[in-house]
């Protein structure tokens, strides 16, 4: 999740977020549009993203893909997507976590992800892995995820392109209170 600043006027404060799970037909063209908006994900990536959505939306719970879209205002300013790693016991992948860039560093993305981990926890989810660029360009996400509690457990080199490393960050769900939050 890139960070920034925000522009005056789009301020939504956490505790103003209303959150779903319930994936609308309208959200692949959100998807779209707030990783764009970022401009760190490639066009073949912003493809998946929409593919996820797309996917739930055919399959359901089937597809392994869970959606939590955070709105501010009359609008979605943000979402994740996760799902259970297959052939594992409690293991999740954060697959998407993307704010609006208008709305960054307003602790937004942070109370997403909470929203996400109780969900995960909720569904038998004992820890959360996140995989991210180790480009420098990706160093504010990279501290986002440390600060939200998470450690990095692998760096494999050259993963997705020479001097492009994937950093995969882990974080043990097994402190959080049980159950799903309520109302998403």
């Amino acid at each position: 999740m890139p960070t920034g600043s925000s522009p005056p006027g789009n301020s939504v404060k956490p505790s103003e977020l209303r959150f779903r799970s319930e994936v609308r037909p309208e959200d692949a063209d959100t998807v779209r549009r707030l990783a764009r908006a970022t401009r760190f994900f490639s066009a073949p990536e912003v493809a998946v993203a929409v593919e996820l959505v797309e996917e739930r939306r055919l399959k359901g719970t089937a597809s392994g893909y869970e959606f939590v879209f955070a709105e501010g205002g009359n609008r979605v300013i943000a979402y994740t997507c996760f799902g259970p790693i297959p052939c594992t016991q409690g293991s999740y992948d954060l697959y998407w976590i993307v704010v609006d860039p208008a709305c960054q560093g307003q602790g937004i993305g942070r109370a997403l992800l909470e929203r996400s981990e109780l969900l995960m926890h909720g569904q038998g989810g004992r820890c959360v892995y996140i995989e991210t660029s180790a480009r420098a360009q990706y160093a504010s996400t990279q501290a986002f995820y440390r600060r939200c509690g998470y450690h990095q457990a692998a760096l494999l080199d050259d993963f997705y392109a020479p001097g492009d490393g994937k950093m995969i960050f882990r974080k043990v769900l097994e402190s959080l209170p049980s159950g799903a939050p309520d109302e998403l």
